[in-house]
């Protein structure tokens, strides 16, 4: 459990790496674009209002910088102009500011921006991508193209950089924390180790006072006869006993026990199991209905196994309705190479139990339906959670049709 605690403690803290330098690339991207595209919205600007040509003397625009704008700055930029006559002929092409489209290549995108009727836009032509912005004046029309290559060059740079980087930066940090993740779940572990420590103690040092306790009542019922008081001193001794058992056995199984995971026939040992609890729950006047399904193959303990399906069923038995019914059934799952083990047991109200929590440690529903001398301690189900888990497969809990259902799924033996 540990392990997989430190697992979990390595996934999550990369995770939130991986989301905070996301969060960093993808803003300064944003940010970057944003500059990119009002850049060239102010060159355009800057060049329709001079009829398509560099102004004698810089302009300045918005916050950038204003040598961005001055008369030498602005060559930098590739664009070409087309001026078109109040016919919407092309009169005129200036294509001195960039050297990879020629005049018929202007005609074709002039067309383009023509057919659109827009004032602003785009125009991918060639594997390139061109903003555009037209002004009307004096019965021409001036359209001005400009190439978005370079300036957009600078948002796919700064990104690939970036995720480059927190690649990068991702390795280290899990090769860090993978390294020092020990350390850092430590006082962890040394709490895990001090709890299971104390179980083990305190149930070794409770037996022996309730040995005492036990055979001091036996005693007293030799020489005195049984009667009420001893009844209930038994009772509770047989109880104490049980729930130090359980606790055992609980730390044990914490500790990652050496199982031995093999081929079972879950269909046999299904049956057994229904076979020993048929006789106690028809004593209880209680309706056991059971549908196993032949050479089932899980790869599991059997041990451990056995274990599972008893407690399933003792549960059920416990907690179901007086004159109820307790489904017992065994098959394969609609999809995928997997079986399904379902116990269910009349509970009418249901409505009330908080399934989520009914594999917690020591939780009991209404200790109404557990019947006096049959109530439980609230420790197999968490024990049923921790062989599922030993078992690589799935347990759930849910109530329906006024019935309290279990469902252990295990991926079926070679498959």
């Amino acid at each position: 459990m540990i392990q997989r605690f430190r697992y979990k403690f390595i996934a999550l803290s990369t995770t939130a790496l991986v989301f905070v330098i996301l969060t960093i690339v993808g803003s300064l991207s944003a940010f970057t674009y944003y500059r990119s595209h009002k850049e060239i919205q102010s060159v355009l600007t800057i060049l329709v209002n001079n009829d398509g040509r560099i102004p004698q003397k810089g302009v300045q625009a918005d916050a950038f910088n204003q040598s961005q704008f001055s008369q030498e700055g602005l060559h930098q930029y590739r664009y070409f102009t087309v001026i078109t006559d109040q016919d919407n002929k092309i009169a005129e092409i200036q294509d001195d500011q960039i050297a990879t489209i020629s005049p018929q290549d202007a005609r074709v995108m002039t067309n383009r921006v023509m057919k659109k009727k827009m004032k602003t836009g785009q125009v991918f032509y060639r594997g390139v991508t061109y903003a555009y912005k037209a002004r009307q004046t004096d019965g021409q029309r001036i359209i001005v193209f400009l190439d978005e290559s370079l300036l957009m060059a600078r948002t796919s740079s700064l990104m690939h950089t970036g995720l480059i980087l927190g690649v990068v930066v991702l390795i280290l940090y899990t090769i860090v924390i993978t390294l020092y993740s020990r350390r850092a779940i430590q006082p962890i572990v040394q709490a895990e180790q001090r709890q299971k420590e104390f179980i083990t103690n305190a149930s070794h040092e409770l037996k022996t006072p309730l040995t005492v306790i036990s055979a001091n009542n036996e005693m007293q019922e030799i020489l005195g006869g049984e009667n009420e008081w001893t009844t209930s001193t038994r009772q509770q001794v047989e109880r104490l006993t049980k729930l130090i058992n359980h606790l055992v056995s609980l730390a044990r199984m914490q500790e990652r026990p050496s199982i031995t995971m093999v081929p079972v026939d879950v269909s046999n040992i299904a049956r057994e199991a229904a076979g020993s609890f048929k006789s106690v729950i028809s004593a209880d006047r209680k309706q056991f209905n059971v549908k196993i399904k032949d050479n089932l193959m899980v790869t599991a303990d059997e041990n451990y196994l056995h274990e599972l399906i008893n407690i399933l069923l003792d549960n059920a038995n416990k907690y179901c309705d007086p004159n109820g019914e307790v489904d017992f059934t065994v098959n394969q799952a609609n999809r995928g190479r997997k079986v399904v083990i379902k116990v269910a047991n009349s509970y009418q109200d249901g409505q009330k139990v908080d399934v989520k929590k009914l594999f917690d440690r020591f939780y009991r529903v209404d200790e109404s339906h557990t019947q006096g001398k049959k109530s439980g301690f609230g420790i197999g189900l968490s024990m049923a959670q921790y062989i599922v888990k030993m078992f690589k497969g799935k347990i759930s809990a849910k109530y329906t049709n006024q019935k309290i259902v279990f469902i252990v799924t295990l991926k079926e033996a070679g498959k």
